[in-house]
């Protein structure tokens, strides 16, 4: 689960990181408020969406004019004259398509004395199964590209789970940043709180980019980006509280109803699927054979004919849709049950797609039986690339 920047500092700064003042804005008439409760002479309005690179982002409509989602005002008057260019206006970035995402919140902050601009995050590191910060003297920039152009730039530093962040741990951070002075001291107290919230709040990722040394030598935390374990969400009701549904494809809001794996892609083939690895094979071997997926969506290995149904139909929703591949191997689930709610699903949704079904494992005659006996027109598949290359060729005309 994604939240706002300003909420992530938030739950920063009740961990003790140092944040500057800033204050949500909901709509125009929450600024002029939040502009007298700051300070100044500088302030800050930044677009809130769920993606990153917002202030090389570009507003798709004219009016919000080229300067990007994140802006600085030196007159309060030009606050609210960026607040109107950017309040309910499609901010187009890297992360979030052609289409970009309404901008429906922002966040007017207290300005900064820039000296320099840090890299640092805090995510699961595959390779150590450990926890790991990763550090960088080159804030402010992609850190993908940062890895792929100056890799050396980069420090990766696994944590130990059970000693957490030691002194010698807090020293290498530093080291690594060049930190020197108040900006060290800071430092040494910064990785152990960052380390704290990440595991106490069952994050999965908390970047900050940029981390900045201030001209008077204090760090600050300028911007952070924080995800959490979707599965440990019922252990903090406070973090699901700062759920933005807006933010959020309405089929996967859905989908999280019936406790459905689902994500939306950009391709054009439907699959439904048992199993996370046998959804990413899935998708794999359609891209084999040309054709991009639709989505990921794995019903898991208990599911019941309504959930079924209820997947088949979320996946119907996607106008891009144009064909659906289901793909089961039935362990736990049966492959009578998925058969009998794939049938209830086509009946309810009119299908007008080509649906392939492979079918593997137990009862998987009875499944088969219920497709061939059901008069709809489903394509059966033999096995995962027969099937694959099936509903490429159905797509196809």
């Amino acid at each position: 689960m994604n939240i706002h920047e300003y909420q992530a500092k938030a739950v920063l700064k009740s961990y003790g990181a140092p944040v500057a003042d800033g204050v949500p804005v909901l709509s125009l008439d929450d600024v002029q408020k939040a502009v007298d409760s700051l300070p100044g002479p500088l302030w800050v309005v930044k677009s809130q969406i769920h993606a990153g690179g917002r202030g090389k982002g570009k507003f798709v409509e004219a009016e919000a004019g080229e300067k990007g989602g994140v802006r600085l005002a030196f007159k309060k008057e030009e606050v609210m004259e960026h607040a109107k260019q950017m309040l309910g206006n499609h901010l187009v970035t890297a992360q979030t398509g052609d289409d970009g995402k309404q901008v429906n919140r922002l966040y007017i902050e207290d300005g900064a004395d820039i000296d320099r601009e840090l890299y640092l995050s805090v995510l699961i590191d595959r390779a150590t199964g450990k926890p790991a910060f990763v550090a960088s003297t080159e804030g402010g920039m992609d850190i993908e590209q940062v890895a792929h152009d100056t890799p050396e730039k980069i420090l990766t530093l696994p944590i130990d789970p059970i000693a957490g962040v030691t002194d010698k741990d807090s020293e290498q951070l530093c080291d690594a940043l060049k930190l020197e002075g108040e900006a060290r001291t800071d430092g040494m107290k910064l990785f152990p709180t960052l380390y704290k919230a990440f595991t106490e709040k069952d994050m999965s990722m908390l970047e900050i980019n940029p981390l900045i040394v201030m001209e008077n030598g204090h760090l600050r935390v300028l911007d952070a980006k924080v995800s959490f374990d979707s599965n440990a969400i019922f252990r903090h009701p406070d973090i699901a509280e700062l759920r933005d549904k807006t933010e959020e494809d309405a089929k996967e809001i859905e989908a999280s109803e019936w406790d459905l794996a689902y994500i939306a892609l950009d391709g054009t083939i439907g699959c439904m699927v048992n199993g996370a690895g046998l959804a990413m094979a899935t998708m794999d071997i359609i891209k084999l054979y040309g054709e991009e997926p639709a989505n990921f969506c794995d019903v898991g290995g208990g599911a019941s004919a309504e959930k079924v149904a209820a997947a088949f139909k979320i996946i119907m929703q996607d106008p891009n849709v144009k064909g659906i591949l289901v793909n089961i191997f039935g362990g736990i689930m049966k492959c009578d049950v998925i058969a009998e709610g794939v049938i209830a699903a086509v009946k309810e949704t009119n299908l007008g797609v080509p649906l392939v079904v492979r079918l593997e494992g137990t009862n998987v005659d009875e499944g088969k039986a219920i497709i061939r006996d059901s008069g709809l027109n489903v394509i059966p598949a033999d096995d995962l690339d027969d099937a694959a290359k099936k509903i490429t060729d159905a797509i196809k005309g």
